[in-house]
């Protein structure tokens, strides 16, 4: 286990050392990872940092003025309405690793375009270990490991926590003093929703999954998941008064984990896992049933695509 001191410590020089008296841009998501990240290279070369977040249109509900109000003391924050962009180029993909390369080609080009604006050479990022071995191993293209393009206009991709693991970033945010909101938050995927809805990514499907994201995250918050998600898996037949539907089907998942390598699904009370449904159903009508999977990982991973 990592010591947070020691490694605050060496993050903050090494990244110092790396990027000099140049300018970066980080990519800043919300999450513990990208936070910790923006954190650790902030204390490094303060103004010289220009954080940016990009609103794909992927997001979970409310991240977008979470962000915002959080890294608020960060006055070079960018925040980047990119929703069309992102929609128009994941438009009639359907495969998986497909939508990762897209997705991870708009969040450079986007990156590229305000480190022209900030006169930023260098590229900060919140990848940690578990990315890197599942792109390596071919498990899946992690957006900003196995996802990047070829062509990359920055002089150097900097990756302060690249050899952490989940736990770990949770124990140097908790260290650095970020709130608990950031530091305890449950896992969101880089790409988003958009590995959360099977097939190709529609706003409709997007808005499905955001909202059942949000009711499985409310409704399973007492059990403490590892990671908690709704996905959108398909289209089925189903009876809403006395009307028939083909409607979407909503997969709800929460698995307990350490560092995301293996992860077990947990076991939820009947009523619990009914309001939920219920929930989900009751607020969307285009939504005909909800299930429940419970698949460890291996053989499934925890997200869906």
């Amino acid at each position: 286990m990592v010591n947070p001191e020691e490694f605050i410590d060496e993050a903050v020089t090494g990244i110092r050392e790396e990027i000099g008296d140049a300018n970066a841009v980080i990519a800043l998501s919300g999450g513990v990872d990208s936070s910790v990240a923006a954190a650790l290279a902030y204390e490094a070369v303060g103004d010289q940092l220009t954080p940016v977040y990009v609103d794909t249109g992927l997001m979970r509900k409310g991240e977008t003025e979470q962000v915002s109000e959080t890294f608020s003391y960060m006055e070079s924050l960018r925040v980047i309405d990119a929703e069309e962009r992102f929609l128009e180029a994941l438009s009639g993909v359907t495969d998986p690793e497909e939508k990762r390369e897209v997705i991870g080609e708009e969040f450079i080009r986007e990156f590229e375009r305000e480190a022209r604006e900030a006169d930023a050479d260098y590229l900060v990022q919140g990848t940690i270990y578990p990315d890197r071995i599942e792109s390596e191993g071919g498990i899946k293209s992690h957006h900003n490991v196995g996802g990047l393009p070829e062509r990359i206009d920055f002089e150097g991709i900097v990756e302060p926590v690249r050899d952490l693991y989940k736990d770990e970033v949770r124990e140097v945010a908790r260290e650095l003093g970020l709130e608990e909101l950031v530091a305890e938050r449950m896992p969101f995927p880089g790409p988003g929703l958009a590995v959360r809805v099977i097939g190709e990514v529609t706003e409709e499907k997007l808005e499905v999954a955001r909202e059942a994201c949000h009711v499985v995250e409310d409704e399973l918050e007492e059990y403490e998941p590892w990671q908690a998600l709704a996905a959108v898996i398909g289209k089925a037949t189903g009876v809403k008064g006395d009307n028939r539907v083909h409607g979407w089907v909503v997969s709800v998942r929460s698995v307990e984990s350490r560092d995301g390598m293996t992860a077990r699904a947990q076991e939820i009370d009947w009523e619990t896992l009914q309001r939920i449904q219920s929930r989900i159903t009751g607020e969307n009508e285009n939504v005909a049933r909800v299930v429940y999977d419970v698949t460890h990982k291996p053989p499934a991973t925890i997200e869906y695509e």
